[in-house]
Parts: C-alpha cells; sequence; structure tokens
C-alpha cells in the first residue's frame, strides 16, 4: 500500500521522475546465476520473502503500468547488499556489515572470541553507500529507461562472510581469534547479481574498494558509538 500511495501521489502532483528501490530477493529462489534484469518475474521468490518480495515486484508492474496509461516515467533500481556510515548496527537484526562491526567492536572491547554464524563461506556483492547514492542521482538524471537496473559491484568482486568479517577485524585492529559457528544456518551460499547493464551506461565508474569502505564504515562507527543505531 506503500508503494501504491507513493507512486499515485507522484501521478496527482506532477511528478515527473520516480525512483523506486527493489532488492534482490525480489529474484526467484530457483535461478541461474548471474541474475540480471530479465529475471525478476521468472518464478516465486524464497518463502522467506514471499510477501516483501512480492510487494517489491509489484513497483515494477506499476512502473510499466503507469507509463502505459499516463506515460510517466517511473523507474526502479536494484541494489545488492548496502553497507556505510548510519546504518543500522544492531546486532539481532541489522544488516551483515554492520552486524559484523558491532560484533568485532564488542569482542574487541570484551576480550573475547569475534564469533561469525555459519561456517562464512557464503558470498554476496557490497556496495558502499556513498557509491549506492551516486548511481541512484544518475538513474534520477540520466537513465531513461522504466526498466529495472541493477546497482552493484562488478561479479568480481563478490567475497564471503569470512573475508568480510576478516577485513571487519583488521580495520577494528582486533587482534583475536575470528571463529565460525557452524551450529548457525549460512542461509543462501550466492546471489550473484550482473551489472552488465550498468556498465553499458557507466564503463569506467570506479567503485569504493571493499576494503576501504569497510575500514570508514568501522572508524565511523567506533566514533559514533554512543549515538550510533544499534
Amino acid at each position: 500500500l506503500i508503494n501504491d500511495n507513493v507512486m499515485e501521489c507522484c501521478r496527482i502532483y506532477g511528478v515527473k521522475k520516480l525512483v523506486s528501490c527493489l532488492s534482490t530477493c525480489i529474484f526467484p529462489d530457483k535461478t541461474s546465476y548471474p541474475i540480471d534484469e530479465t529475471m525478476v518475474h521468472n518464478g516465486p521468490p524464497h518463502s522467506s520473502n514471499m510477501g516483501y518480495s512480492m510487494a517489491k515486484r509489484m513497483i515494477d508492474t506499476l512502473n510499466h503500468c503507469y507509463k502505459d496509461q499516463y506515460d510517466l516515467d517511473y523507474t526502479s533500481v536494484i541494489p545488492t547488499n548496502i553497507y556505510g556510515p548510519h546504518d543500522n548496527f544492531c546486532i539481532e537484526d541489522g544488516h551483515v556489515i554492520p552486524g559484523l562491526i558491532h560484533k568485532c567492536y564488542v569482542a574487541k572491547r570484551d576480550g573475547t572470541d569475534f564469533v561469525i554464524w555459519g561456517t562464512g563461506s557464503p558470498l554476496r556483492q557490497f556496495i558502499y553507500s556513498e557509491d549506492l547514492a551516486f548511481l541512484t542521482v544518475w538513474v534520477l538524471r540520466k537513465y531513461d529507461s522504466i526498466e529495472p537496473i541493477i546497482l552493484s559491484v562488478d561479479e568480481e568482486a563478490e567475497v564471503s562472510i569470512k573475508d568480510v568479517a576478516e577485513m571487519v577485524a583488521e580495520a577494528m585492529g582486533f587482534e583475536g581469534k575470528v571463529i565460525c559457528d557452524t551450529t548457525k544456518a549460512d542461509g543462501q551460499f550466492k546471489k550473484t547479481a550482473s551489472n552488465q547493464k550498468l556498465r553499458s551506461y557507466l564503463p569506467d565508474y570506479k567503485f569504493l574498494s571493499m576494503k576501504e569502505g569497510v575500514k570508514r564504515s568501522v572508524d565511523w562507527f567506533v566514533e559514533n558509538y554512543e549515538t550510533a543505531r544499534k
């Protein structure tokens, strides 16, 4: 309903361009990799995300309907995993990198092991928040299609959760043990996304490296620990 109301209000009040944010969880649970923008509606999403995923998919459907009926250029972006300063660093319900940063901070403070859930082997693509902000503004100003576009680092930049944890530990100056709790589930092994469409428009765009992005995120969290969302 939020999506529907935002889009309808934009139409009523004469908004010429609307960029909505989707998620990689909208893609079919059973699919081939890398996933791309043509696969959004090719099968049901994972059951754990069914309601959220289908609501997000409907944005793409509505973008096409609003183009057909009102000739409006409303479109959508599909970012991969986002991280950066000002994130939600809650260990229980935050996303991967902010959760790991908070866990590592506590482990360093308390002199305990830095424990990550699962084997650490699942692979993910992470995009730094400032890169996503730049690209979203680019979509608003320069991207003229109603078809969704994936905003992601290259496939080669995909990293394992264990590698991310080690980057966090290095940036935090944590010298203890990094332990994988294999009694916890890994979740989906990979969700590799293709940014071929993005690269066709911006072939030379340079994403911030993971190592530097993690360092900036860790530094921000440490400096703003008392007021950070956690």
